[in-house]
C-alpha cells in the first residue's frame, strides 16, 4: 500500500534577515491545487500547501529579488502587506532555502530510497498512457474467459491444492509475500519514474501486517501520475490474476499444474478487498484524498471523530462547574469541499475500525490461538513425521507473523515516538 506524509521541520537558527537580503532556493516543485499552491522537495519528500500569494514569493525569491522588492511586488499586486521575512525563516525552516545572504543554510539528510540506483530514466515506461491499456485489454479478456468458462472462478477450495496442510502454508506464504512485494515494487517503480526517491517498509493497519511504501513528493506529480502511482499496485494484481485466468483456461483441470494456478489465482485476488478498506489508508483511501481534494483526510477525519466523541461522552454540567472551555469542531478551520469530505470519511473510519476490532477480537484471536495450541500438541515423538513437518509449519508461519507484526508495531511506535521529539 501506499504512503504519502509530509514530515514537520523545526524552525532552526538563521542568519537575521534584513530588507536587502537576497536567499538561494534549492531545486523546488511548484504545481496548483484549487485555490492553493503545492510547494516541496522531491528529494527530501517535503512539501507544503500555500496560497497563490506565497507562490508568488517563492517565484520572485527564486529569481533573485530581496525581501523588501519581493514584499513591494507582493504589495502592488495584491493590495496586502506580506511579512516576506518572516515567510523566509519558515521556507528555510522547511530545508527549502540553500543560502540566505552570504551564509548558508545547512541541509538535512534526505531519507533512505529503497533501490536508489533506479532512476527515474531507467522507469520512465511506468507512466506511459499505453499501460493502463494494456492492463484493461488483459483485464478484459480475462473476464471474457471467465464468461465462457464459469468453472475457473476461483473458490476457497483451490487454495487447498495439496493434502498436506504444511505444503499448503509455505506455498501460500511464499506466494503471498511474493506478490506483496510485486504490489509495492510498482508503487514504487512508478513513483520513481515520477522522479520522487520512494522507499519500502513495513508496517501495521490495525490487526494487519502490512507491507508499505512512502512515496511522499508525489504530491508536486502531475494528477495523472499520482494516480498512476497510487493504482499501480491494484493494476498489477489484476494483471498477474487476468494472465493466471488465461493460462488456466488453456491447462488441463485435475492436473497439479492447474490446481496450484487456481491458488495463485485466488491469493492475487485476496489483497483486492483489503483496499476497500479506506479507513486503514489503503490505496484507494490516496486516491479518494486526491480526489477530494483534501489535505489529510486521516488526520481531520480522526480529528472531527474524537470531537464528536468528546461531544456525546461529555457532561454538560460538570464540564461548566469544573470551567471547562467548550470544544471547538476542527473540521470548522477547513475549506468546505474538505470539511464535508471529512466528516463523510470520520463515520466510515469509525465504523470500519469498530468492525475490525470486532472481527480481531471475535474471530482472529480465537482461530490463531486454537491453530497455536493445536500446532504444540502435534509436536512431539508420539507423532508421526507428517504431523510433526505440519505443527512446525504452523507454529513457524502463524506465530511468525504474529511475533512480526508486533515487533514491527513497537519499531515503528518507537520511530514516530523520537520524530515527534525531535520535531517539537
Amino acid at each position: 500500500m501506499t504512503d504519502t506524509a509530509a514530515e514537520d521541520h523545526p524552525r532552526a537558527d538563521h542568519p537575521r534577515i534584513e530588507p536587502s537580503t537576497r536567499v538561494l532556493l534549492r531545486d523546488l516543485g511548484i504545481r496548483p491545487d484549487r485555490d492553493e499552491w503545492i510547494v516541496g522537495r522531491m528529494s527530501t519528500r517535503t512539501f507544503v500547501a500555500v496560497p497563490a500569494a506565497g507562490a508568488r514569493a517563492v517565484e520572485l525569491l527564486g529569481e533573485g529579488h530581496s525581501v523588501a522588492r519581493t514584499a513591494e511586488i507582493l504589495r502592488a499586486e495584491t493590495g496586502e502587506e506580506l511579512d516576506i521575512s518572516d515567510f523566509v525563516r519558515d521556507l528555510a525552516a522547511l530545508g527549502f532555502v540553500a543560502r540566505i545572504g552570504d551564509r548558508p543554510v545547512p541541509d538535512t539528510e534526505p531519507p533512505r530510497a529503497t533501490l536508489p540506483r533506479l532512476r527515474p530514466r531507467h522507469v520512465r515506461y511506468a507512466l506511459h498512457p499505453v499501460l493502463p491499456v494494456l492492463v484493461a485489454v488483459l483485464l478484459a479478456a480475462a473476464v471474457a474467459a471467465l464468461i465462457r468458462r464459469p468453472d475457473l472462478v476461483p473458490g476457497y477450495r483451490d487454495l487447498l491444492w495439496s493434502p498436506h496442510g504444511s505444503l499448503v502454508l509455505v506455498s501460500g506464504a511464499a506466494a503471498g509475500w511474493t506478490l506483496l512485494l510485486a504490489h509495492e515494487l510498482a508503487h514504487l517503480v512508478t513513483a520513481r519514474a515520477a522522479g520522487v526517491p520512494a522507499n519500502m517498509r513495513l508496517g501495521t493497519r490495525l490487526q494487519f501486517l502490512v507491507m508499505q511504501t512512502d512515496i511522499s513528493g508525489i504530491e508536486l506529480a502531475p494528477r495523472r501520475h499520482r494516480l498512476t502511482a497510487y493504482l499501480a499496485g491494484i493494476a498489477l494484481n489484476l494483471a498477474v490474476a487476468s494472465s493466471l485466468v488465461l493460462v488456466l483456461a488453456v491447462t488441463d483441470t485435475g492436473t497439479t499444474a492447474h490446481r496450484m494456478l487456481a491458488a495463485a489465482l485466488l491469493l492475487s485476488l485476496m489483497p483486492l478487498p483489503f483496499q476497500c478498506m479506506v479507513f486503514t489508508r489503503t490505496d484507494l483511501y490516496f486516491v479518494l484524498q486526491d480526489l477530494t481534494g483534501c489535505r489529510d483526510l486521516y488526520g481531520d477525519g480522526l480529528a472531527y471523530a474524537r470531537y464528536v466523541l468528546r461531544r456525546v461522552v461529555r457532561r454538560p454540567r460538570r464540564a461548566r462547574r469544573a470551567g471547562t472551555a467548550k470544544a471547538v469542531d476542527p473540521s470548522t478551520r477547513l475549506p468546505a469541499h474538505e470539511r464535508r469530505a471529512v466528516r463523510l470519511y470520520s463515520v466510515v473510519l469509525v465504523v470500519g475500525t469498530m468492525a475490525c476490532l470486532t472481527f480481531l477480537a471475535a474471530v482472529t484471536i480465537p482461530a490463531d490461538v486454537t491453530l497455536l495450541a493445536r500446532a504444540a500438541r502435534g509436536l512431539g515423538p508420539d507423532h508421526g513425521l507428517a504431523a510433526n513437518a505440519d505443527a512446525v509449519a504452523v507454529l513457524v508461519i502463524l506465530g511468525g507473523v504474529n511475533i512480526l507484526w508486533v515487533v514491527t508495531w513497537w519499531r515503528n511506535r518507537r520511530s514516530g515516538r523520537r520524530r515527534s521529539a525531535r520535531t517539537g
